[in-house]
């Protein structure tokens, strides 16, 4: 009878979590399914999506609604600490029963703001209410840098695990998510929540038990890749029902690690929705190491063709085409080696191809940098490098092998997702960022996510000085150290941040630098273990800091009060970048909560971003300027009609992946693969 009703037990519990979810599920655990759209679905959601941002009405409703919650519950500031906690405590059972009603979520709120202010010294401002409302209720808070989002996500964080709903909170890197957690967890056991950290490495009990938690803190990369790990555990066992039995018949289930896709909240939401979604997330296993004679013999292949005979190159789409000449010269070629993949056609052009890209597509210092012997991808966005992250196809392998470094194995797919699937997983979904009104119709058209523009608490007061476009990269080095040292001496030896596109960028600033004597600091992918202490002087007078994307992603540069009174950071963009956004997040790091500040861009013709997506509008610039550099007017309009190209074709990227990867879903299927 004990082990029939243990076996009971076992079942029920399986059931409960079936029953929790809200759609139709496809793992043992609750998630939404995806659902079938209708052929114009799309185009009308981004105009919805792009038409719901910031009306009026809705800041209108978000302010008032905030400001109720600074305002009310004048009680809570005079209670003892045993009565708040207990206080705290008891809003439990109350979400609970009742769930996310308006009337508990603005108490709630206001008791978060108050054991904030108890725990660490800070108080939520109304407009950080704000954010922690549209991201309750299911939307993105559009929040300036340096406006507090860390402490805005305890808003709904702490709600919504009150309330029974287990919570993701997603950061850009290991060491935010770290921070972030360890300066919080006072105010989590405030109200009773356990608290669990998902960064890389740990042991697969580890990870575990951290899901167990009631919110849950990691990287998107490390969170999504421990759902495909459960989802390749789940090939042959995925269905709930067979799972179950099972369990009944005292068979092993595959362990587990998550426990569900509840709430996810995620911190810079338009670099994980928008920026990295053109990739989709592939878990692989590693194959023996193929001979490194292969990949050499493909690069010096490689360099025996002629471009624009043997092959064509598409350097905006990063794409190489082998022209019918070729595929007879790389027939000829690979006529007498040794491999058996030269011997057919379609390996041989496909070695061929990944050889081409290796040496002319894939740059080292801008697309990967190598460390201690690895090749190690350097992601646009954030300037960081991706240490689990390889190319596929080969063309890993012949990066390293162009780079004389040890050739991994190739890798076979075990799993593969793209965010935009992973995330619609989630039953509840919300984010913030400084930088997502552009991107609104594809947030809502990919993600049911409205953008919730939220005001500064302090109106800025950064000074932007305008666009300064010169002729060439030696010409933009040089004006670039010219204004440093012109600002370091008249202006009072402000801190200076320069921004860059890539670590080769990041060296060249820094080598003008040096020659001009002008003592600086460089962060890059080369430096990204410093980085904490890196932004920790940078807002110090008289620091020069040199920086990739790092710089603008997920961390503050505080002044100091001498830094402030010289007139704040002053921060130099010398290229922009294919979208607006992540230009806007380098210049948000000048004139942070109402600081005074500055900013100003210097960029050259021959820049990627020029060359790639507005080559004759640069040659007509070229020609018909009068004099270099180029100022404001006629350089601004060559930087947004390059921008609107880039981030067009990048939409058109992101859609054709997420197409792919329903069309492959569908495929696995109907041959009985996905489950």
């Amino acid at each position: 009878m004990r082990d029939m009703a243990a076996l009971k037990a076992r079942a029920g519990d399986v059931w409960y979590e079936i029953r929790k979810a809200e759609r139709p599920v496809i793992a043992p655990y609750p998630e939404l399914g995806q659902a079938k759209a209708w052929k114009w679905d799309r185009p009308l959601d981004k105009l919805i999506g792009r038409l719901m941002v910031d009306p009026p009405f809705v800041k209108g409703t978000l302010l008032g609604r905030a400001t109720a919650i600074a305002e009310g519950w004048p009680e809570l500031a005079k209670m003892g600490q045993d009565a708040f906690m207990l206080r705290c405590r008891s809003m439990r059972a109350r979400l609970s029963r009742e769930g996310l009603v308006p009337a508990l979520v603005d108490e709630c709120f206001a008791l978060i703001r108050e054991a904030t202010g108890r725990e660490l010294g800070m108080r939520h401002y109304p407009v950080q209410l704000m954010g922690g409302l549209a991201m309750i209720e299911g939307g993105i808070a559009e929040m300036a840098t340096g406006e507090g989002k860390t402490i805005t996500a305890l808003l709904p964080a702490i709600t919504a695990a009150l309330a029974g709903i287990q919570a993701h909170v997603f950061t850009v890197n290991d060491y935010l998510a770290t921070r972030d957690l360890a300066k919080l967890s006072p105010v989590y056991a405030l109200f009773g929540l356990s608290t669990g950290l998902i960064v890389e490495g740990g042991e697969p009990e580890e990870r575990r038990a951290a899901y167990r938690a009631d919110v849950v803190y990691g990287t998107n990369k490390e969170i999504a890749f421990d759902y495909l790990k459960d989802m390749a555990a789940l090939t042959k066992g995925r269905s709930s029902v067979r799972r179950q039995v099972q369990a009944l018949c005292g068979q092993r289930v595959p362990p587990l690690t998550m426990r569900g896709l509840h709430f996810a909240i995620v911190d810079e939401a338009d670099s994980i929705f928008i920026d990295e979604a053109r990739t989709p997330l592939i878990l692989s296993a590693e194959t023996p190491g193929d001979d490194n004679g292969l990949y050499l013999a493909g690069l010096e292949l490689a360099g025996r063709l002629e471009e624009g005979r043997h092959y064509t190159i598409r350097e905006e789409q990063r794409a190489v085409e082998l022209t019918e000449r070729g595929k007879r010269a790389v027939e000829d070629m690979a006529a007498g080696l040794p491999h058996r993949q030269w011997r057919i056609r379609q390996a041989r052009e496909q070695l061929v191809v990944q050889a081409i890209s290796a040496r002319r597509l894939f740059l080292k210092d801008r697309d990967y940098v190598v460390v201690e012997g690895e090749v190690r991808i350097v992601d646009e966005s954030t300037g960081r490098t991706m240490a689990d992250r390889s190319w596929e196809g080969g063309l890993h392998q012949m990066v390293e092998a162009k780079e004389q470094v040890e050739t991994t194995g190739q890798r076979t797919t075990l799993a593969r997702i793209t965010y935009q699937r992973f995330f619609r997983r989630y039953r509840r979904l919300a984010g913030m960022s400084g930088t997502v009104r552009e991107v609104a119709d594809e947030l809502w058209a990919d993600f049911g996510l409205r953008v919730r523009p939220v005001p500064a608490n302090r109106p800025t007061q950064r000074v932007h000085r305008g666009h300064a476009l010169v002729r060439t990269q030696a010409d933009k080095w040089a004006l670039v150290a010219a204004e440093v040292e012109r600002v370091r001496r008249e202006e009072g030896e402000r801190p200076i941040l320069v921004g860059t596109r890539s670590v080769a960028d990041s060296e060249s600033v820094a080598a003008c630098l040096a020659a001009r004597g002008v003592p600086h600091r460089v962060l890059n992918a080369r430096q990204d273990s410093e980085e904490a202490e890196i932004i920790a002087g940078a807002g110090e007078v008289g620091a020069v800091t040199v920086a990739t994307n790092m710089a603008g992603r997920g961390t503050d540069i505080e002044l100091t009060q001498s830094a402030r009174a010289a007139g704040g950071l002053h921060v130099i963009l010398t290229a922009f970048h294919e979208t607006a956004r992540i230009d806007r997040q380098l210049y948000g790091r000048a004139g942070r909560q109402g600081d005074p500040g500055s900013s100003q861009a210097i960029t050259a013709l021959d820049d990627e971003l020029y060359r790639h997506f507005a080559t004759r509008a640069a040659k007509t610039l070229a020609s018909s300027a009068r004099e270099f550099p180029v100022l404001d007017g006629p350089a601004e309009w060559l930087r947004k009609w390059a921008q609107r190209a880039a981030e067009r074709r990048h939409a058109a990227t992101r859609r054709q992946t997420e197409l792919s990867e329903e069309r492959l879903k569908e495929s696995l299927a109907f041959a009985g693969r996905d489950g």
